[in-house]
């Protein structure tokens, strides 16, 4: 067995497009049994909302039109604040096809965020969490929920599993991350139906030529994005150090004024030109 990466996108839709492993990760993830038809990917709203290009990696409504699961895959990110905005667009996109402003669907947005990369909050701090679920009911002073909506916005780390993440929750992640770092030898629960044929799904011998070179350009097309990012933030460090050196440079040539040097013994040891040093004299 030679399992193919779960963090590649055209992997990842090859394995969860399928309507037992979808349903099943559903049911596992929500707890609730869904019926599907048509599981879409790259799904796009036409018009644009807001003015919002997106599109979700996986997308279907349940035959009875009571609840739409959307699946987002995500190798990368640095908050949450796209998800929320996406989540949300969805919403709105309903109220187009709404007699009144009752939306019927109850829609469910599931983020997996197959990196380790540390994600921060709004505050800075670090954010570990296995499972964070964004409940869109209000409460009342007693904290008590009234399900008005029941709209949520779920993300899964499989990253920050711990012993309290849900079985059934933790055999997807197990699923995910052996498929990253143990594909020849994954320890996955293949005594649950669902798993066993997202495993068949991704084997290697089970990737035809066409699904192996398009993995391979959403591989080096990551790659790239890593790679520029790497540079950007690079340059960002040297522009900084750079920033850094000039005000140390100022304010050493301020105190060598008001120490009474001249403007031209000054410019020779800090390296300021006589237009910079002569407008930090009339500050």
């Amino acid at each position: 067995m030679h399992l193919s990466r779960l963090d590649n996108e055209v992997i990842f839709k090859k394995a969860f497009t399928d309507k037992l492993v979808f349903t099943q990760f559903v049911k596992d993830v929500i707890g609730i049994d869904i019926k599907v038809g048509k599981i879409e990917t790259e799904k796009r709203f036409k018009p644009k909302i807001g003015y919002i290009d997106f599109a979700y990696d996986i997308f279907a409504e349940s035959t009875d039109n009571r609840i739409i699961i959307e699946i987002q895959r995500v190798k990368y990110d640095y908050n949450f604040d796209r998800f929320l905005h996406y989540h949300n667009m969805a919403i709105a996109e309903l109220q187009k096809s709404a007699n009144d402003y009752k939306i019927k669907p109850t829609i469910y947005t599931i983020v997996v965020l197959t990196s380790p990369t540390i994600i921060k909050d709004k505050e800075g701090g670090e954010i570990k969490n296995d499972i964070l679920i964004s409940d869109m009911n209000p409460r009342d002073l007693a904290g008590n929920v009234v399900n008005c909506y029941g709209h949520q916005l779920i993300f899964l780390n499989p990253n920050f599993k711990t012993a309290k993440t849900p079985p059934a929750i933790k055999d997807w992640f197990n699923l995910i991350l052996e498929s990253i770092e143990n594909p020849e030898n994954p320890k996955i629960n293949l005594k649950k139906r669902a798993i066993k044929k997202a495993v068949k799904l991704i084997e290697s011998d089970n990737i035809t030529p066409e699904e192996r070179r398009v993995s391979k350009i959403a591989a080096a097309t990551e790659e790239t994005r890593k790679l520029v990012e790497q540079y950007a933030k690079e340059e960002g460090q040297k522009e900084g150090r750079k920033e850094g050196k000039m005000e140390e440079k100022k304010e050493n040539a301020q105190k060598m004024l008001a120490k009474g040097f001249d403007v031209e013994t000054i410019a020779e040891i800090t390296g300021l030109d006589a237009e910079t040093i002569n407008q930090l004299e009339m500050e």
